[in-house]
């Protein structure tokens, strides 16, 4: 069993089957009081059963379930859940346990965060991205009037446990959009991972539960170096100013993206970018390119004034501009570049249809 804490202002992480860690010590403070289990559809039908008969501590836990799907990661969900965890009598000593993929830990955090000033909650995701990604680093969040993640906060889970056996429990695109986020990682910070990762062709099958440990690492080497991302916790952020915004242009149409599509393709357009506006060579591009259109179909519109339009309400903006992380090389990343329309637009012109 190996466990990272890795900043005292956010969450111990602990690898390894969860029936082997720590977690029943973590329930233990709580024999007393109430507990609540947040899960979608999803995990409430292939993941709820192992955890209430795999804990005694759960045995009367409420179980709190949301519609899957990021739409539904909305302000109105989260009066649904205030309103049971209201009607049960929870107060701010008892524990709410988010049993899910990313939109189950975001939305499950952010309703823990501000419920009576702050409910204790732990984090067991269940799907990839919410394990490399969604569950690490302490954000919470919703998305609000079409835009992704405007309302949220920063507060660290009582824990999160990463049980990489979840995984087996996913259908094989889950596994692929939690791939780009892995992808990202590599991209930012490490670049012998890029390589590693660019010879896998079964994501499903080749991903060893090394290399997922070895990107969550990255993202947790550099939250510790800044929790609530006023400097290079931004670099994060890379392929995420255009994925959000493709994500959210797709949202309620009957071609939606999942975030890790959609990041995906961030990825490829603001690779580009740093080609044309940064130091990354064409060379490099080339390989991620290569890497991004093997695994991701290119959904892109041939809308540059609407994505624009949703670009500009990025939470990494500043005085009305714009701002995105760049490549540098792959291996290395700088925030804080401003980015023109007509930068994007020659960019986004040669990929959309």
């Amino acid at each position: 069993m190996q466990t990272a804490s890795f900043s005292e202002q956010l969450s111990p992480i602990e690898w390894g089957p969860l029936l082997n860690s720590s977690f029943s010590s973590d329930l233990a403070p709580f024999a007393s009081r109430k507990i609540a289990i947040l899960v979608d559809e999803n995990t409430h039908d292939h993941c709820l059963e192992f955890l209430i008969t795999g804990f005694e501590a759960l045995a009367e836990a409420e179980v709190i379930m949301l519609p899957a799907g990021e739409e539904n990661k909305v302000l109105e969900v989260c009066f649904q859940v205030w309103e049971t965890l209201t009607e049960a009598g929870f107060g701010r000593h008892d524990l709410l346990i988010n049993l899910g993929g990313g939109m189950v830990t975001d939305l499950g955090g952010f309703v823990a965060s501000v419920y009576k000033r702050g409910l204790a909650f732990i984090n067991v995701p269940t799907s990839l991205l919410a394990m490399v990604d969604a569950a690490v680093g302490g954000k919470t969040g919703i998305d609000f009037a079409g835009y992704k993640n405007q309302i949220g906060t920063f507060t660290a889970a009582q824990a999160t446990y990463i049980d990489t056996g979840f995984l087996h429990t996913l259908p094989s695109q889950e596994w692929t959009n939690g791939f780009a986020e892995l992808l990202k990682h590599a991209l930012i910070s490490d670049g012998q991972l890029w390589q590693d990762l660019s010879k896998i062709q079964d994501i499903q099958n080749e991903l060893r539960s090394e290399t997922i440990q070895q990107g969550v690492q990255i993202k947790v080497d550099i939250v510790a170096q800044d929790p609530t991302e006023t400097g290079v916790r931004k670099i994060l952020n890379f392929g995420h100013t255009i994925g959000h915004a493709l994500e959210s242009y797709y949202l309620n149409t009957e071609t939606p993206l999942s975030h890790g599509h959609a990041v995906a393709i961030g990825l490829l357009l603001e690779s580009h970018l740093s080609v044309e506006l940064s130091t990354l060579t064409k060379e490099e591009f080339l390989s991620i390119e290569t890497r991004i259109k093997s695994s991701y179909a290119l959904q892109i519109p041939n809308d540059a004034e609407g994505l624009w339009a949703l670009m500009q309400q990025d939470k990494k903006n500043d005085n009305g501009e714009v701002r995105m992380c760049m490549l540098s090389q792959i291996g290395a990343c700088v925030f804080d570049q401003k980015l023109a329309l007509e930068d994007f637009e020659k960019v986004l012109f040669g990929y959309s249809s």
